[in-house]
């Protein structure tokens, strides 16, 4: 029964390749997640993808990364090792923003959050060329895409070389990784040496001399953007422009005596390409070696949702899509995701209930215009953002016939949107059918989106739409709630300490809470994460699009203060609140009047004692019923 089990997995032991009867294996895949057999996490669907090419994968999770021991155990893989630090940034994953240790690890069996290393990419390939030096090594996911060129580290507060320089390894694949990884088993399967792999879309390599070299830009050295902020700035703006598979061209980065070479993006799945990847046959739930510890949490967000695209054009500066998946859609077809979800359907453990229809951007189904699939998307021009561009092709109707088709499946009682739904994209849209559809079939009595912030200044450095666009989609969602006449709330989200914000942009935040009287429970600190443009802005204090000067909040006081102000209505915020309104000159705010966010300091501006001498004419110790009784007041 157990070997039975196994095999609707890839290989996770050297029992299991014993179990298989292979003398030898060609892949090793190396990941500091758990091994779950689903699309949503790298190492299956690399793993998948390559069982599909004919070749012999084996996995490696989570191994005690203090010795060689674990690798050695499986053997020699015949063509490489592929290290991922697994579905996120292995620092991301196990870091606050205050950088202090999380005490859990959704993508860990149990949520146990030690059985990964700090850096994972580089401790896991130092243990592999312990284990065998001369076996190829590639590294990729979403640590090594976006730690490909000299970046900067939030955690050591320091520019570090690229990640494919320190780790030893030979080859980083960045982005998506199926079409890389395959070109990558070709070669190597013909016998073409690790290190004559030079020119595959999506991946970096280190040369010693860039002879023969064409059509590429050089950046600043790690040297030069090490030492500079304004070239580590200009370093990050031509990488950031040349993110484009049809318009991009090489780039080159000098590491003393060699050069890290980006070759240009992979080029955009075809939609049958894509649907091939997400119908192989994944078991679509945790290894059972897991079933003692309860499982692996993250598996539970997506174990009934359905994948419909990759990409985003938000181009938003705090998130770093633009620079892993890009910014031009790659969708799947309609019959594929329909023949996913009678699939979900059909096994024993579904409720009824798709948890989620969407991808980076729920409603952005499709390309922003047809001509970024024949020229690519536009060098220094934005879809959308604080303004959308007047090409940008708004369409819902793709996306709703999905949608209605999904509803319309035996067994399937409901149908929600849980990924990010663009409003500034929605209210691009003269028809409302969608909001009404969405509001009607698809929320469970809340919609989350994501404004972010409401400080015009903050708002343009985010890449975000005006506080007005967000106000008119508040409104709109109300009123079609209340004509349909349901009750669903709208839980907007909001970013404290992005580079841009300074203290009175804050206090304007809080403002705007007060007016709307909302209370967010969680404000997310801005984490400046590897690869985003905002994290750029963090180290330089420069715009690297513009090279103009952006405030950043910098120091645990001002980011505390920030915070607070988001969050004034909380008792334990009070003094840190009326700082930050003393340090604006906005005293104003401080008092007992309805506009107020805070109360003063004990004995200073009290109001008048309210007098207890009992009315004339009450008629012995009757109370005036204008008078609130004792603590019926709201608190606050």
């Amino acid at each position: 029964m157990k070997e039975t089990a196994d095999r609707a997995f890839l290989p996770l032991s050297p029992d299991d390749i014993a179990r298989r009867g292979w003398a030898a294996y060609d892949f090793l895949i190396v990941t500091g997640d758990a091994y779950v057999d689903h699309p949503s996490f790298g190492h299956a669907l690399i793993g998948r993808y390559l069982e599909s090419l004919g070749y012999q994968v084996a996995l490696l999770a989570q191994p005690d990364w203090h010795g060689p021991e674990d690798f050695l155990a499986y053997g020699r893989p015949r063509l490489a090792v592929l290290v991922t630090a697994g579905n996120l940034d292995s620092m991301v994953n196990r870091y606050t923003a205050a950088k202090k240790r999380r005490s859990r690890d959704s993508y860990s069996p149990g949520g146990r959050g030690d059985l990964r290393p700090d850096r994972a990419t580089l401790v896991y390939c130092q243990r592999a060329r312990q284990a065998w030096p001369d076996v190829p090594l590639v590294i990729g996911g979403i640590e090594a895409s976006l730690r490909r060129f000299a970046h900067y580290d939030y955690w050591s507060d320091a520019v570090r070389r690229s990640i494919l320089v320190d780790s030893g390894a030979d080859l980083l694949v960045y982005g998506m990784g199926e079409l890389q990884i395959g070109e990558i088993a070709r070669l190597l399967d013909l016998g073409v040496p690790v290190d004559a792999i030079a020119d595959v879309d999506g991946t970096c390599c280190l040369v010693s001399t860039l002879d023969g070299l064409w059509d590429y830009i050089e950046t600043p050295s790690f040297e030069e953007v090490a030492q500079s902020r304004q070239a580590f700035a200009e370093a990050f703006r031509v990488q950031y422009e040349q993110q484009d598979p049809l318009r991009g061209k090489r780039v080159v980065q000098r590491y003393g005596s060699r050069w890290l070479v980006q070759n240009k993006p992979a080029r955009p799945l075809r939609p049958e390409e894509l649907d091939a990847i997400y119908e192989l046959p994944y078991a679509g739930t945790w290894h059972p070696r897991y079933d003692e510890a309860g499982g692996v949490p993250a598996i539970e967000e997506v174990k009934f949702s359905l994948v419909t695209h990759r990409g985003c054009y938000g181009s938003c500066a705090f998130c770093a899509l633009t620079s892993h998946q890009g910014r031009i859609i790659q969708s799947r077809t309609k019959a594929s995701l329909l023949d996913e979800a009678r699939r979900l359907a059909a096994r024993p453990d579904f409720k009824g209930y798709i948890h989620d229809v969407g991808g980076p951007t729920a409603n952005f189904l499709s390309p922003a215009c047809a001509e970024q699939l024949d020229r690519g998307a536009c060098k220094g021009r934005n879809c959308i953002g604080w303004k959308p561009c007047s090409r940008l092709a708004v369409d819902h109707r793709p996306f709703l016939e999905l949608l209605r088709e999904l509803r319309e499946l035996p067994k399937v009682k409901k149908v929600f949107v849980r990924s990010g739904i663009r409003f500034d994209y929605l209210m691009a849209d003269g028809d409302r059918t969608f909001l009404e559809e969405l509001c009607r079939h698809h929320i469970s009595g809340q919609l989350k989106v994501a404004p972010e912030h409401v400080s015009a200044r903050v708002l343009r450095t985010m890449n975000k739409p005006p506080r007005a666009v967000f106000d008119a989609f508040r409104r709109a969602y109300g009123e079609m709630n209340e004509r349909l006449g349901k009750r669903q709330f709208l839980v907007p989200y909001f970013l404290s300490s992005h580079p841009g914000s300074t203290l009175a942009d804050a206090v304007e935040l809080a403002e705007y809470l007060r007016d709307i009287g909302f209370t967010p429970e969680q404000v997310q600190d801005f984490i400046p994460t590897p690869g985003s443009l905002a994290t750029a802005m963090y180290h330089t204090g420069l715009d690297p699009l513009t090279m103009r000067p952006v405030h950043v909040p910098r120091t645990p006081k001002e980011k505390a203060l920030q915070r607070a102000l988001l969050q004034y209505r909380n008792p334990k915020n009070a003094s840190l609140v009326r700082e930050a309104l003393v340090r604006t000159g906005r005293t104003d705010l401080i008092g007992f009047g309805s506009n107020c966010l805070v109360r003063p300091e004990k004995g200073e501006g009290s109001p008048p004692r309210r007098s207890l001498a009992k009315p004339k004419g009450s008629g012995g110790g009757a109370r005036d019923k204008r008078e609130p009784r004792r603590g019926s007041g709201r608190k606050g």
